[in-house]
């Protein structure tokens, strides 16, 4: 293997790293979503909240620093953010069925 093979290693191992926190990360962040979605049917809320939806994209394309561009960004965070309400959507079912029993 020569030095520059080396160094694709070098950093494919890093980023096999960062994906496994991005993992980690994501689900914990739709277990958050799940418990929020309990407490909005507690509230008489639905899921999508397109305020909140706005302030996520907000907040984070205003923390960007690149490399990634801000539409790239919004474009990831507004795909998370569709897979944690489908979360968020299950757990709200799930409570509403546990109250009718």
């Amino acid at each position: 293997m020569n030095e520059i093979e080396k160094k694709i290693n070098f950093h494919r191992g890093i980023i096999d790293r960062i994906d496994k926190q991005l993992v980690k990360l994501l689900n914990k962040r739709a277990f958050h979503a799940g418990e929020i979605g309990k407490l909005k049917l507690a509230l008489g809320l639905k899921a999508y909240s397109p305020d909140r939806e706005k302030q996520v994209i907000r907040n984070v394309s205003n923390i960007n620093n690149g490399p990634l561009s801000v539409n790239a960004i919004k474009r990831i965070f507004k795909r998370v953010m569709i897979e944690t309400r489908k979360v968020e959507n299950v757990e709200m079912k799930k409570a509403k069925n546990q109250k009718r029993k």
